[in-house]
């Protein structure tokens, strides 16, 4: 039997009601027919385990203009894709959907509390709120289906549902998990990696963000003010928590993040033996080693220098003071130049000329490892990479840190400005974290010309650099029109530095800094590329109710 998250939703709910592939056996709660399955707790946790496996880990991200794979240009970051056949980002969705709806059908036979009914149901909730939310944000108005399906149901054929109502289930779903999970400060050590309170909570704020600001941005006309004011409050629930940022910037990605006592975590993917899993592993270490996910120089533009001033004035501050730290690309007489003096996070996600990284001191060079030069060493483990598949570092999916951006960015888009009280709070507090002593105040923005909403948006993107946030957020933004269609760059050419490596082997632009991907061959189409294209296989299994998205042929 092919195995059920290649299936497409139509196909999915239909045929795993007849599962019985020895592959799903150890997992029993997939074996639908069992009638001696949902009867105890057990039974209750051992289904909702499926959805924990099913969580999909994120690990590399190439779509936006932070980082880009050694094996070339990524389709959507270029604007180079065509309509697929079939798509996971579709169909994984789904089964992850009829996981929970199954679980929400079927508690009812079990013999316990509605208390303990109502937690596992809370966790199915969750779960299918972050399916859903992976879906409207990539697709818009998609099926919303609340219920498993046979193969005569007439919503195997149903059409897209409107994305505002799609919003309010997954708000609704989330609220009930916010009242029927633990909180965190009572979740036993041994069930960490389950999901409380603060991670329904969270994804509540992340939805709501990202629907007030793309309604704000695309003028959606749905009521985008409700959306932020929620993800004001859904932050602020998070915030009551008892949460804190973990002390190291740097190994809160590393192994001494890892487990319990780390209260920056809010939703993690574990890896390696734990209580939702018997064994999974990842090659993520390996694969930053080998280049899938190399950071750019348009990524580093971002970060301030030590003085909390940038290098580049930006479309809302023309006029901002640019830091007198800074020096010109083309004069740059050494790889690591562009990396001192910065924000102390450049330090932690950036290997330097001569730090020891993969297989030692790591020396610039495109031709294994980095089409950029640059290497990323946020979240590499030396650990992991001696360990080929498997990896066991775990995959942080929510955290602190962004429900504080989330409610800095909400609370400036809703009222057109922000305390210091509140930038204290967020920003600040992240800053801080890291070592950086450069506050972000309302008399700073002021007096050095800055535009307050860029510099919320560039803590967010140094802070979250390389977790795969950066395309969704040019996404509701609507600055990918913009930001997508520029060249890519990478590190200065340094002849002496670049040992074994030739220039005239390089594109190299007049400041002698490398051009992975120049702009003539990337592009955004604005009445296009705002929404993914629908996978044909779902369009004709649909009957043709399902349209495809505009402009996508």
């Amino acid at each position: 039997m092919k195995k059920i998250k290649q299936l497409s939703i139509y196909i999915v709910l239909a045929a795993a009601l007849a599962a019985g592939c020895k592959k799903l056996d150890r997992f029993p709660e997939t074996s639908f027919s069992d009638a001696d399955f949902w009867n105890t707790e057990t039974d209750l946790i051992n289904a909702a385990n499926r959805l924990y496996q099913q969580l999909d880990a994120r690990w590399i991200d190439n779509r936006a203009d932070d980082a880009v794979n050694q094996g070339g240009p990524d389709q959507v970051s270029t604007g180079n894709r065509s309509v697929p056949n079939q798509s996971g980002d579709w169909s994984d969705r789904y089964d992850e959907i009829f996981t929970a709806n199954n679980i929400l059908e079927k508690s009812g036979r079990a013999k316990v509390t509605d208390a303990i009914r109502n937690r596992y149901n809370a966790e199915a909730r969750f779960f299918r709120a972050y399916a859903y939310y992976q879906l409207v944000t990539r697709y818009g108005d998609v099926p919303l289906v609340l219920k498993t399906l046979d193969i005569k149901s007439p919503e195997l054929q149903m059409g897209r549902t409107p994305r505002e109502e799609v919003v309010t289930t997954i708000y609704s779903d989330l609220d009930f998990a916010g009242q029927w999970l633990p909180k965190r400060a009572d979740l036993p050590a041994a069930q960490y990696g389950r999901v409380t309170k603060s991670t329904a909570w969270a994804l509540k704020a992340r939805m709501a963000l990202y629907e007030g600001t793309r309604g704000k941005f695309h003028n959606m006309n749905n009521n985008w003010q409700n959306h932020l004011q929620l993800a004001v409050e859904a932050a602020q629930k998070v915030m009551g928590e008892g949460h804190t940022l973990f002390a190291n910037y740097g190994n809160l990605f590393l192994e001494p993040g890892e487990g319990p006592a780390n209260t920056e975590n809010i939703l993690v993917k574990i890896y390696g033996v734990s209580n939702t899993n018997l064994l999974l592993g990842h090659n993520n270490s390996r694969d930053l080693e080998n280049g899938r996910m190399a950071p750019t120089r348009n990524l580093l533009r971002q970060y301030l220098y030590s003085d909390g001033l940038p290098a580049w004035t930006t479309e809302n501050a023309p006029s901002a003071t640019r830091s007198p730290l800074f020096v010109a690309e083309g004069a740059e007489p050494s790889y690591n130049t562009v990396l001192d003096n910065r924000d102390p996070r450049v330090a932690f996600t950036f290997f330097r000329n001569g730090d020891q990284a993969y297989q030692g001191p790591w020396v610039p060079k495109t031709s294994l490892g980095s089409r950029t030069a640059f290497a990323p060493k946020k979240g590499f483990s030396k650990i992991d990479q001696t360990i080929n598949g498997a990896g066991t570092l775990d995959r942080i999916l929510i955290r602190y840190a962004e429900v504080l951006l989330i409610y800095a960015e909400a609370k400036y888009e809703l009222n057109g400005s922000i305390s210091d009280a509140d930038l204290n709070l967020t920003v600040n507090a992240l800053r801080t974290r890291a070592g950086f002593a450069a506050k972000l105040t309302n008399a700073f923005v002021a007096a050095n010309n800055l535009s307050m909403r860029d510099e919320i948006r560039r803590e967010r993107t140094v802070e979250l650099a390389l977790e795969g946030f950066r395309y969704d957020d040019l996404i509701r933004w609507k600055t990918a029109e913009t930001v997508m269609p520029k060249e890519i760059l990478g590190a200065k050419f340094v002849a002496a530095e670049w040992v074994g490596t030739n220039a005239n082997s390089l594109n190299l632009n007049a400041d002698g800094v490398l051009v992975v991907e120049p702009a003539s061959t990337r592009r955004f189409r604005a009445d296009r590329d705002y929404l993914y294209p629908v996978p044909f296989n779902e369009i004709t299994l649909s009957g043709g109710n399902v349209v495809q998205n505009p402009n996508w042929q």
